[in-house]
């Protein structure tokens, strides 16, 4: 996935949100307005199969018309149904390994649910286009959470394959990750959450890391 490709500097990921909206695709549509966004990943929460079909085919048209790629969390199936441009998946590393041998030729894959080094090297091994540092909905306070940051940090120090960082519910919390060095940070709450004005969110995410952010040297 080219949006994956290591970019100049930290780059904004969207995750869509647990709560339910009438307008989820002029909402993604403002959010996206506001300014770059390499990828979109959108979770199934607590939604069923059906209710996610939905969503999934309202938001990945928006999403791919922005030149924004589409991450579809945990279901293969709807991913290929909606033409998402890859999977995300959260679980064991022998479970990744076959989605990555099976799907990996047509569509990206994404790795999520390392808790540990040990575990991010173990899906590592698997060759995902990235992994993910953090957890769906826990977005809960303005900072990243300390241990996704080390091991982000760590990860984009000693390994090649790009890797995510979940910041926090503020969107100030993307220098904190940008800092560590790391391709990507991950926004939720802070830009989707009540209250909030998604374009503005955006752009002031991307201001933040256009005047923060650590260029990366070119390879």
């Amino acid at each position: 996935m080219t949006d994956l490709a290591r970019p100049d500097r930290c780059r904004l990921v969207l995750i869509w949100p647990q709560s339910e909206s009438e307008d989820a695709g002029a909402r993604l549509g403002a959010a996206l307005s506001g300014g770059d966004v390499a990828s979109l990943i959108i979770p199934q929460h607590a939604r069923s199969d059906d209710e996610f079909q939905q969503l999934c085919e309202t938001l990945v048209p928006v999403a791919q018309q922005a030149g924004v790629a589409v991450m579809i969390s945990g279901d293969t199936r709807i991913a290929g149904r909606v033409k998402a441009d890859g999977i995300h998946f959260d679980g064991k590393p022998a479970d990744l390994a076959g989605i990555v041998e099976r799907f990996g030729a047509k569509l990206a894959v994404g790795a999520g649910g390392a808790k540990s080094r040990d575990d991010a090297l173990n899906l590592g091994e698997c060759q995902p286009d990235y992994v993910f540092f953090g957890r769906f909905g826990y977005d809960t306070r303005a900072e990243p959470h300390s241990r996704n940051l080390q091991l982000g940090a760590w990860w984009a120090e000693m390994v090649s394959i790009p890797c995510i960082v979940l910041g926090g519910n503020d969107v100030a919390s993307v220098e904190t990750v940008a800092a560590t060095g790391v391709e990507f940070v991950a926004l939720c709450e802070a830009v989707f959450g009540d209250g909030r004005d998604p374009a503005a969110e955006v752009a002031r995410a991307n201001a933040l890391l256009d005047a923060s952010a650590p260029r990366f040297e070119s390879a």
